[in-house]
């Protein structure tokens, strides 16, 4: 078995992002409503200061898989085909890259994240409630 050479965080991101297109809070938005499911990853304690997207599907990342994956035994209910469109949303829109990436692996070939996260969300001027 050869061993590849070490890969950065940075460059890692770079390959993954590269496997699709990321979408902006404005596309976000327009996309959930148009059926795209938004799924929030970031941990209670985010969620808790800052609020959460009206509609979005929390399901923290260490569980993200499990959930989405709609031949899984453990699948939320929203999780109903492979074409299902998900925007992943993380608080500053890294963790999402990657974990967009794990879910095109899975065949969630529509994953894709939004742009700086939860925080350009906010700073965009959308939809915000308290949790």
């Amino acid at each position: 078995m050869a061993v590849s050479a070490p890969v950065g965080i940075d460059e890692l991101l770079e390959r993954v992002r590269a496997g699709y297109t990321r979408l902006d809070p404005p596309e976000a938005y327009a996309a959930s409503l148009a059926g795209a499911l938004l799924v929030d990853i970031r941990y209670q304690a985010l969620r808790e200061r800052d609020g959460l997207i009206p509609g979005a599907l929390v399901v923290e990342r260490n569980e993200l898989e499990w959930r989405l994956d709609p031949r899984g035994s453990h699948r939320a209910a929203e999780a109903t085909s492979h074409d299902l469109q998900v925007v992943v949303v993380c608080n500053e829109g890294y963790a999402s890259s990657l974990a967009a990436a794990s879910l095109h692996a899975l065949g969630l070939r529509r994953a894709t994240d939004l742009t700086g996260g939860f925080q350009a969300w906010r700073s965009a001027g959308l939809p915000v409630v308290r949790s």
